[in-house]
């Protein structure tokens, strides 16, 4: 429906911030789904006769058919568009999320839990896609912490929602997956109704908006084909640095939606309701750390050029979160170590919105693919993750060596980030 302003003529519309509150909106169950069975697992392994490592190979059956299928949904994306693919990844998801009740033992969890990262795969870089479509380019950052920070809330959330479900209401871990898969199908309803593939499609963006949406914005080009793209893709400079920067990221993340609970239980003996605070804490403190990083990457940017705001700030960030990793196996408290660990994750989590705009700097009319790369590598990280704890914990003996492992981590990624030159496009 078109707009009048008082002139008669069209007045100026703002239908993209529609698209970006529906990708905050997917962002929030993307996380809600993902972060509940951390929080269910001590039900599930009671229920399933389940040991810590089998729960390690749940937990990474997930990440592994993500990290697989990953890059193959996303070029799928980039050539058909976002309205349909994220339509059927959302649907796909959110049925596997509630068929993650009908399991019935290790065998059964672990094939649901694929199919489940299989289904999901795509989803972040459909929405890089979207965002390379819709956004300006001056938003970009701040747009991308907007986005993490709605995933991170719900994903902050998610322990307190599930010990108010579990312990109040009283309902079984199979009832919660099924309540939360019900909320993607409506997702996946409203976007496929209301959303277009391009801002020149939709019927209600006016002229001025699309304007200030296509300023800047890197022109359509032909999709190239064959080996050369893949070669052009993976033997491109930038590629190998900007996947080993991303590792740490969603190594430490998947870690906290995983094994934090029983490593705040084990650890610090902390009970219920203390496990609900603190298993959130790293993703509600990681809220202002995805906003703040948003805008501090596009004002830099803007100010010192896109090689200080994007990777100079992604460089900062990774040392203070290595440090207080590090700094966690360090200190007598519990609540000032648990504190520490959700700072690390927070000022990791500062660098989405420099991460996710330098695939589209870098990345053009190839976003969703190059973007996919990058999250490819933070999908292995999460295959990793959960195994290297029960692996460290067998042979170590004790829970500061998964937080060591997590530090080091962010050390070297801060290095990779000096790789990256956000003004070398990896096709266009």
């Amino acid at each position: 429906m078109s707009v009048m302003n008082r002139a008669g003529g069209f007045a100026a519309t703002h239908i993209r911030f529609g698209v970006i509150a529906l990708a905050v909106l997917l962002a929030m169950v993307t996380y809600l789904d993902r972060a509940c069975i951390g929080t269910l697992a001590p039900d599930i392994m009671r229920d399933l006769s389940l040991s810590k490592e089998q729960m390690s190979w749940i937990y990474s059956a997930f990440a592994l058919a993500y990290a697989l299928f990953e890059i193959p949904t996303a070029w799928w994306a980039d050539r058909r568009g976002t309205r349909h693919v994220l339509t059927r990844i959302v649907l796909w998801w959110s049925a596997f999320t509630m068929l993650t009740a009908a399991a019935w033992n290790f065998g059964v969890l672990a094939v649901t839990r694929f199919l489940f990262g299989a289904g999901e795969a795509g989803a972040w870089p459909s929405v890089a896609r979207t965002f390379s479509r819709w956004v300006p380019l001056a938003e970009r950052g701040r747009v991308q912490g907007v986005f993490f920070s709605g995933a991170h809330l719900a994903g902050g959330l998610t322990p307190m929602i599930v010990v108010w479900l579990t312990q109040t209401l009283h309902l079984n871990w199979r009832t919660v997956f099924v309540m939360f898969g019900l909320i993607g199908i409506a997702w996946a309803a409203a976007w496929f109704r209301w959303f277009r593939n391009d801002p020149a499609e939709h019927s209600q963006v006016q002229p001025e908006e699309l304007a200030q949406i296509v300023a800047g914005r890197a022109p359509a080009g032909t999709h190239h084909e064959g080996w050369a793209y893949w070669k052009q893709l993976f033997g491109h400079p930038n590629t190998l640095p900007l996947c080993l920067m991303y590792f740490p990221n969603s190594y430490a993340f998947y870690f906290c939606i995983t094994w934090l609970p029983t490593y705040l239980k084990e650890k610090h003996g902390m009970d219920a309701m203390q496990l609900g605070l603190f298993s959130g804490l790293p993703l509600i403190l990681s809220v202002a750390g995805d906003l703040f990083g948003g805008v501090t990457t596009d004002v830099v940017a803007k100010r010192f050029g896109l090689r200080a705001g994007r990777c100079g700030v992604g460089a900062v960030a990774y040392v203070l979160a290595g440090a207080s990793m590090i700094l966690a196996t360090l200190v007598p408290n519990p609540l000032l170590a648990a504190t520490l660990i959700a700072v690390a994750v927070a000022a990791s989590m500062f660098t989405l919105g420099a991460s996710w705009s330098l695939c589209l700097d870098i990345g053009g009319n190839h976003a969703g693919v190059v973007s996919a790369a990058m999250n490819t590598s933070g999908a292995l990280s999460s295959v990793i993750s959960p195994l290297m704890v029960t692996w460290l914990l067998s042979y170590c003996g004790n829970w500061s060596a998964p937080l060591w492992v997590m530090g080091g981590l962010f050390l070297l990624g801060a290095v990779c980030w000096g790789f990256v030159n956000p003004h070398k496009k990896i096709f266009d």
